[in-house]
């Protein structure tokens, strides 16, 4: 994945919850840390308050499909950089690229994500709002 102006790059830490007794990241933990990238391109990259988002217009960001290559292990301390692209927006669907790197640009794990906007009080998908739509698409990649 490419870095600029249409990628959303966020550092973050890994910390000892990440890992396993090893010191190295447990794997399911990666879907933790995809889901707090997307929380955060809400928060500063949509400027969309994500708790809002969920618990005033009630609408949710659940995960449909992950498909992840793990490609070297990430240890406690470390900082990795992930970054995420847009490679579609659908009606309710959104696929996603998410990336994380050793600071050494190293690639950690890739990932690609659809996510479905849905209404919290149906659990059924809904459209996306199209001013949010709009500031997606700053992120095509």
């Amino acid at each position: 994945m490419k870095n600029g102006p249409h990628v959303f790059v966020c550092d973050k830490l890994i910390r000892f919850h990440h890992c396993d007794p090893a010191g190295i990241v447990f794997y399911p933990q990666y879907f933790v840390l995809f889901n707090e990238l997307v929380e955060d391109w809400f928060n500063q990259g949509l400027k969309t308050d994500f708790a809002a988002f969920h618990t005033v217009e009630r609408m949710g960001t659940p995960m449909r499909k992950i498909e992840c290559d793990f490609l070297l292990p990430s240890e406690v301390g470390e900082t990795l950089r992930m970054r995420l692209a847009v490679r579609q927006i659908g009606n309710s669907s959104l696929h996603l690229d998410v990336s994380a790197n050793h600071p050494d640009d190293f690639p950690r794990v890739q990932a690609k994500l659809l996510i479905v906007l849905i209404s919290l009080d149906t659990q059924r998908p809904i459209p996306f709002p199209e001013e949010l739509r709009t500031r997606m698409e700053k992120y095509m990649a």
